[in-house]
């Protein structure tokens, strides 16, 4: 593995990384202030350009649930009324984010994977529930899984093509 230090904003310095390589996973987070969010939005279009310029046509990025906050009407009172809106300017700019992959990047093999909360603990083994859809639905508001099962679930995208193009909710069964 190696570690290098740049600008995820700077297409050409993206596409000399990328070089040699047969994908891009992302999972970039960016906070909800200044707002608005534009972070998701700026560093897909520089991602995708470095991509098509270093001939690399995987991509496996992270986004969240409830990226259409309309999603979150039947989540109950804590999610519809105090989570998503705390969280909207980061969830409408992922939104965003997967507009543009759909409009403007079908050239590209991408998957969107739509985690819950994330939590610190580790890769639980669990199997993955997963819907194309912008959550999984479960019996409770509070959904949360951690970023070790993500991770995994992500790098495992890349052996498969059963997620080619798509954007999908996941969650670990208990």
């Amino acid at each position: 593995m190696k570690v290098v230090q740049g600008n995820i904003f700077d297409k050409s310095f993206l596409a000399s990384i990328f070089i040699g390589h047969d994908a891009v996973v992302s999972c970039l987070g960016f906070p909800r202030n200044p707002q608005p969010v534009t972070g998701y939005t700026e560093s897909a279009t520089a991602m995708t350009s470095a991509m098509r310029e270093a001939n690399v046509n995987r991509l496996v990025t992270m986004t969240a649930w409830y990226t259409d906050t309309t999603s979150a009407s039947t989540s109950g009172f804590l999610v519809n009324w105090l989570l998503v809106p705390f969280l909207r300017p980061v969830l409408t700019n992922m939104h965003e984010m997967e507009k543009y992959l759909e409009s403007s990047c079908s050239d590209l093999n991408y998957t969107v994977v739509r985690p819950p909360g994330l939590g610190t603990g580790p890769k639980t083994g669990l199997p993955m529930q997963v819907q194309e859809d912008y959550l999984v639905t479960t019996n409770s508001s509070m959904n949360r899984i951690s970023r070790a099962d993500v991770a995994f679930f992500m790098l495992g995208c890349l052996n498969t093509d059963e997620y080619n193009r798509k954007m999908i909710a996941i969650i670990t069964q208990k």
